[in-house]
C-alpha cells in the first residue's frame, strides 16, 4: 500500500482542526498539578488530557473542541474499580474520582453477586483495554444488565494515555451546535423519523452519495453504524467504519486483516471511514463483535473499532461484545431513545432480551440514566419424543414456514414424505395398513434418502435456503429464560438457550454462543451436537485438520460435511466434502476433514462451518482461524 492510500485510509478527507475546547494538552510531569487545579475549579478550568508522544489524542482533542462547550462534574456512579492503576500516568485515577461515590481496587471484586452485594447500586470500571478480560468482567456483565439497581459502565482505551482521555471526556458538556442524530444501516430500511437523520443500502448505492463527507463533516451528538463486520471494520455498502491506528504500533505474532500483512483492504480504500475522527458526543457501533473483550479479540488491537473510537472525541462509545440480532425492532426503539435522551445501552439490550439472555451492547462512559428492569417471558412447551412425530414437526416446519420457496428442489419430496406421515400418524399403527416395524423401516429409509440429498446440497452451495432455518425460526420465536452453561470448542465458558416457536409451523432452536467465538451452534431439539475443534492458525499453503465432534440423539447413518465462505472456496480444497458415518447414539464420536490452502490464500481472519444432517434436521458448528503468511 502506497503512502498516499495509507493517508488516505487513515485520515479520508482533511479536515479542519479548531482549538482545544474545554480540554488542556499536557505532558505526564504536569498531569498531576493539572488534574488538582481542574478539581478545583471544574467548571472554569480546562480539562487535562496527557498527549505526550500521542499526536492522535492531541488531534483528538482538537476535533472535539466544536462539540463541547465546557466542562461539569457529571453525576457519579456509586462505586468505581481501579484495574491496574500502576499502569495509568499519574494524576488519572485522581482525575477519575469525581465520576464515583466510592473507590475499590480489582483484588476487592471477588464474585460478583458477593460484590453486587456489598457494594450496590451503579459499577464503574476503569483501567486499559488489556486489563477487560473474560475473567474479570464476564460474570459481572451478566449479573447487572438486567437488574433495575444495578448498570455496568466501562472507561478504558489502548493505554494509559487513551484511558485518561476518556476519563477526562466525562467532564465534557456538549455544544448546542453538536445536535444531529444519526443512523447508517446496511441491514435495515427503517423509516425516517423527524429529527433523525436516516441512511440505508438505497443512499449508499447512489452513485453521487457522499456518505464518507456526511460522516466526517457533521457535528453528531449521536450517531449509530450499524451493518455487519468484525473487530476492525463496519461495512455500510460500499463504505467502511475502520479501525486502523496510525499511532499505535502492532504487536508481533497477533493475527490481523489483510492490510495488516501488506494486502490491498477488502472494500475501495477511497471509500473509507477512520472511526477515530468521527465528531459524535456518542458513537454506537452496531455490529457483532465491534467491542470485544481484550481476551476474546480476533486481531491485533491496532485494528480495532472500539479501540479507535475510543480514541476519538465521543464521550460515550456503545459497542456489541459478541453477537446480536438487531434490526427494525432496535433502530426504532434507539431513534425514539435518541430524541428522548435515554440511555443508548439499556435501551438497546433491553429491546434485544427477548432475543438474548445476555447483553449484546456494553457502554463506555457515563450513563445518561439509570437502567430499567427487563422483564422475561416464561414460555411452556410440551414435546412428544417419538420419531415419528419428531419427523412430523420438522416436515411442518419445512414445508409450512417459507423457509423453502416454492421453487424449492427438496419440495416434492418432502411434501410425498408429509403425506406419508400424515397417513401414519391418522390411523394407529394397529389399524394401520402396516406393522409399526414396517412403518419404522419406511420411515427411515425416506430420511436416509433426503438426508443425503440435503447434505450433497449444502456441501454444494451452502446459501441453500435451508440452512437460514436458524435467522427463520428465530425471527418466530421468543426466548426460553432457562440458560444452560457449557463449554465452547475454544474452551471458554458459554451459554446454550432455547428459542420457542411462536407458531405450530416454528420449531424451537437451540443455539451456543461464546464471547469469544460468537453464535458457534446451531441445532433443533433432538438433532445431532456438533463441536469443531482446529488450530488457530494455518499457513499460506498449509493443511488444517478439523475435528469435528458428533453426539447423535439415536443410532443411525449421520451425514456430515464441512464448508467454506464462498470467498475463500476457490483457494482450498477440503477433504472429505460429505462423509456418512454411523452414529452409536449418545455417544461421542470424532470425524476428521482437511482443509488445504493455496499458497496465495490472502491472510486474514476466516471461518469454517461443519455441519450434520440427520431425521431433516442440520445442525451446525462454526469456528474461527486466521490464515498466516507461509512460515510464519
Amino acid at each position: 500500500m502506497n503512502a498516499a492510500t495509507n493517508d488516505q485510509r487513515q485520515h479520508g478527507r482533511s479536515l479542519p482542526l479548531p482549538g482545544t475546547g474545554p480540554f488542556r494538552p499536557v505532558d505526564y510531569a504536569e498531569l498531576p498539578g493539572a488534574v488538582e487545579a481542574f478539581l478545583r475549579a471544574p467548571d472554569r478550568t480546562p480539562v487535562p488530557v496527557p498527549v505526550e508522544g500521542r499526536p492522535d489524542l492531541a488531534e483528538s482533542i482538537a476535533l472535539a473542541a466544536q462539540l463541547y462547550a465546557g466542562s461539569a462534574l457529571p453525576r457519579p456512579l456509586d462505586t468505581g474499580v481501579v484495574l491496574g492503576a500502576k499502569d495509568l500516568p499519574d494524576g488519572t485515577v485522581e482525575l477519575a474520582r469525581p465520576l464515583a461515590r466510592t473507590w475499590l481496587t480489582e483484588d476487592d471484586l471477588g464474585e460478583p453477586r458477593t460484590f453486587l452485594d456489598r457494594h450496590p447500586g451503579t459499577v464503574l470500571l476503569l483501567g486499559a483495554y488489556d486489563r477487560l478480560t473474560l475473567d474479570v468482567v464476564r460474570d459481572l456483565l451478566l449479573s447487572t444488565y438486567r437488574g433495575p439497581e444495578h448498570a455496568l459502565t466501562l472507561l478504558s482505551g489502548r493505554d494509559g494515555d487513551s484511558v485518561a482521555w476518556n476519563v477526562a471526556k466525562q467532564y465534557a458538556t456538549a455544544a448546542p451546535e453538536a445536535d444531529a442524530v444519526g443512523l447508517f444501516t446496511d441491514t435495515d430500511r427503517p423509516p425516517r423519523q423527524p429529527g433523525v437523520r436516516v441512511f440505508d443500502d438505497r443512499d449508499f448505492d447512489r452513485p453521487a452519495a457522499d456518505i464518507q463527507g456526511e460522516i466526517l463533516h457533521t457535528l453528531w451528538r449521536r450517531v449509530v453504524f450499524q451493518g455487519h463486520g468484525k473487530d476492525d471494520s463496519l461495512n455500510l455498502g460500499e463504505f467502511t467504519i475502520c479501525g486502523l491506528s496510525q499511532a499505535a504500533p502492532a504487536r508481533p505474532g497477533l493475527l490481523g486483516p489483510r492490510c495488516s500483512y501488506g494486502l490491498p483492504c477488502y472494500k475501495p480504500e477511497d471509500k473509507l471511514v477512520p472511526l477515530h475522527q468521527v465528531r459524535a458526543v456518542e458513537v454506537v457501533l452496531s455490529a457483532c463483535n465491534s467491542g470485544p473483550l481484550a481476551d476474546l479479540a480476533l486481531y491485533d488491537p491496532k485494528y480495532q473499532l472500539l479501540l479507535n473510537a475510543l480514541d476519538s472525541p465521543a464521550r460515550l462509545v456503545a459497542s456489541a461484545v459478541s453477537v446480536h440480532d438487531s434490526d427494525r425492532p432496535e433502530n426504532t426503539a434507539w431513534m425514539r431513545a435518541a430524541l428522548d435522551g435515554a440511555d443508548t445501552v439499556d435501551v438497546l439490550n433491553a429491546s434485544l432480551a427477548g432475543s438474548h439472555p445476555y447483553p449484546a451492547f456494553m457502554r463506555f462512559g457515563l450513563p445518561a440514566v439509570p437502567t430499567r428492569p427487563l422483564p422475561g417471558p416464561v414460555p411452556s412447551d410440551h414435546r412428544p419424543d417419538p420419531l415419528l412425530l419428531t419427523v412430523g414437526e420438522r416436515l411442518n416446519a419445512l414445508l409450512g414456514s417459507d423457509l423453502l420457496t416454492q421453487r424449492h428442489p427438496l419440495r416434492p419430496r418432502l411434501t410425498k414424505l408429509a403425506r406419508k406421515v400424515d397417513l401414519w400418524v391418522a390411523r394407529p399403527t394397529h389399524l394401520a395398513d402396516q406393522s409399526a416395524e414396517e412403518i419404522h423401516g419406511s420411515l427411515t429409509a425416506d430420511l436416509q434418502s433426503l438426508d443425503h440429498v440435503i447434505a450433497e446440497q449444502v456441501a454444494a452451495d451452502p446459501e441453500n435456503e435451508i440452512m437460514n432455518y436458524p435467522a427463520h425460526f428465530g425471527d418466530r420465536s421468543r426466548l426460553d429464560p432457562e440458560v444452560r452453561e457449557v463449554t465452547c470448542h475454544c474452551g471458554r465458558p458459554a451459554q446454550e438457550f432455547t428459542r420457542r416457536g411462536l407458531l405450530p409451523q416454528i420449531p424451537d432452536t437451540l443455539c451456543v454462543v461464546c464471547m469469544r467465538c460468537g453464535d458457534v451452534t446451531f441445532r433443533l431439539p433432538g438433532a445431532p451436537v456438533l463441536l469443531a475443534h482446529a488450530d488457530d492458525e494455518a499457513a499460506q499453503g498449509g493443511e488444517l485438520v478439523v475435528r469435528a465432534e458428533l453426539t447423535a440423539p439415536r443410532p443411525g447413518p449421520v451425514r456430515l460435511g464441512l464448508f467454506l465462505p464462498t470467498y475463500l472456496r476457490e483457494d482450498t480444497t477440503v477433504e472429505p466434502a460429505t462423509v456418512k458415518v454411523r452414529a452409536k447414539g449418545e455417544q461421542a464420536q470424532d470425524v476428521t476433514f482437511r482443509v488445504r490452502f493455496r499458497p496465495e490464500t490472502a491472510p486474514q481472519a476466516y471461518y469454517f462451518t461443519v455441519f450434520a444432517v440427520q431425521d431433516l434436521a442440520v445442525s451446525t458448528a462454526r469456528r474461527h482461524f486466521g490464515v498466516v503468511p507461509g512460515g510464519a
